[in-house]
């Protein structure tokens, strides 16, 4: 339940308040930085639900490889048991190089992050002679796919071809896109 519930938090809390056209880096900082949304009376930002509490209290600029030491009650209380890696792929920021949105639910979770892996990682990986492009959201939570190998094995497990060559790490697409549902979203 919570893993699902997190996701969809994280993912209305987007479409509510959007990332504006035309954001800098810092802009975009402060967009995940600050509160957006209230949960059990806990103001939230979207770092704080994704890193802390889809994460399992990881540091976002860790590259997956670095724990915060001193998470809040709250995020200990109400993070998820494990981190599963496939959130990437459910998490929606609003931008064009984030999967697309879906709602989530505690009863078909399983089906519902295999389908949103296997099609985010088909839409955007790209092969380019014996070089294999990935998203770079793979490179940003390296450590939370198990490394470089890590990322190669779930790329042949949801049959990306071109995993076992050279891999390089696309540009992420900041442009602006809301309300982008997944087929029979809402």
């Amino acid at each position: 339940g919570r893993l699902a519930f997190w996701i969809d938090v994280y993912n209305g809390a987007v479409e509510r308040h959007p990332v504006r056209t035309g954001a800098s880096t810092l802009d975009r900082w402060r967009y995940f930085s600050r509160p957006v949304v209230n949960v059990a009376g806990q103001d939230l930002s979207l770092d704080v639900i994704e890193h802390g509490l889809l994460r399992r209290s990881r540091w976002k600029l860790g590259l997956g490889y670095v724990g915060n030491p001193l998470p809040g009650r709250f995020e200990r209380e109400h993070r998820v048991a494990h981190l599963d890696p496939r959130i990437h792929f459910a998490l929606n920021c609003g931008v064009a190089s984030c999967p697309p949105i879906a709602a989530y639910d505690a009863d078909r979770l399983e089906e519902q992050l295999e389908l949103a892996t296997r099609s985010y990682l088909h839409g955007e990986s790209e092969r380019r002679g014996d070089t294999l492009l990935v998203p770079q959201l793979m490179l940003w939570y390296l450590g939370d796919f198990g490394g470089l190998r890590g990322v190669r094995r779930l790329l042949r497990r949801y049959g990306v071809e071109g995993a076992d060559g050279r891999i390089r790490f696309k540009r992420y697409d900041w442009t602006p896109a809301p309300g982008r549902w997944t087929p029979g979203g809402p």
